[in-house]
């Protein structure tokens, strides 16, 4: 039997107003996503991937179409049953981190925890496990600055899956960092798809790219292209990395 959709989007249009002109930013986007998928978005500049992520992430609403995520018509909720499904079945990476400066790893992977109003010595031990799933268990104190960016992306993602989402929704997350780093987060990104955490991923790197199971080409507002991608794929980009020269 196969597995439930994450999220089904039907038929969206998404259209902005700007003075007297109207932009289509989607022109009929339909897309089914089911439990466990690694998915990653393509597409140049003004394709409709970021429009499409920021529907998907309930930040947005088409202006029409039907967007159902866990069984529930997002459109249909009001901002705090938004905020709400927000917190409770997704997480966000971004490809900036998003971290608060001055601020311990830890006490940054507390924050949404503190938003659904989990008490401090549960709020901690959740934070700190998390950090030890993404390899930072003796890095709690560290402040961003004292950590490199592939270290900053790592308390990012912790932070994203602390309050146990169901979807992750990563915008560009390798975009700040080098190629090796890169292929830690993107294994990270991997493990984190066999546990059965739903991932949809953003990129402008076929390379990036080649790490997911199925890769979605958008161009003009529409899907230009859904393909899945074999085990094989990913093994191939992973030992392409490891070949490179340092």
């Amino acid at each position: 039997m196969a597995d439930p959709p994450i999220f089904e989007a039907t038929d969206l249009y998404k259209v902005y107003t700007m003075g007297n002109v109207e932009v289509n930013a989607l022109r009929g986007v339909s897309l089914t996503v089911t439990r466990g998928e690694f998915v990653a978005v393509m597409g140049t500049s003004g394709s409709g991937k970021s429009t499409l992520m920021n529907i998907l992430g309930c930040l947005d609403r088409p202006t029409r179409g039907s967007y159902h995520l866990v069984g529930r018509e997002v459109s249909r909720l009001d901002r705090d049953d938004l905020a709400d499904i927000r917190l409770q079945v997704l997480g966000f990476v971004f490809q900036s981190f998003n971290l608060l400066a001055r601020t311990s790893a830890l006490e940054n992977v507390e924050l949404p925890m503190i938003y659904a109003g989990v008490k401090g010595k549960e709020r901690r031990a959740r934070a700190a496990k998390a950090l030890e799933r993404v390899g930072l268990g003796g890095r709690l104190d560290h402040t961003p600055n004292q950590l490199s960016g592939g270290q900053q992306q790592r308390v990012a993602i912790a932070r994203a899956i602390v309050t146990e989402p169901r979807l992750i929704l990563a915008d560009e997350p390798t975009g700040n960092l080098d190629s090796r780093t890169s292929l830690e987060i993107m294994a990270l990104f991997q493990e984190l798809g066999r546990s059965g955490i739903t991932i949809v991923l953003v990129t402008h790197e076929p390379d990036i790219a080649a790490f997911t199971q199925r890769v979605i080409l958008m161009r003009d507002g529409k899907i230009q292209s859904d393909r899945q991608q074999t085990p094989t794929d990913a093994r191939a980009a992973v030992d392409a990395y490891e070949e490179a020269p340092e």
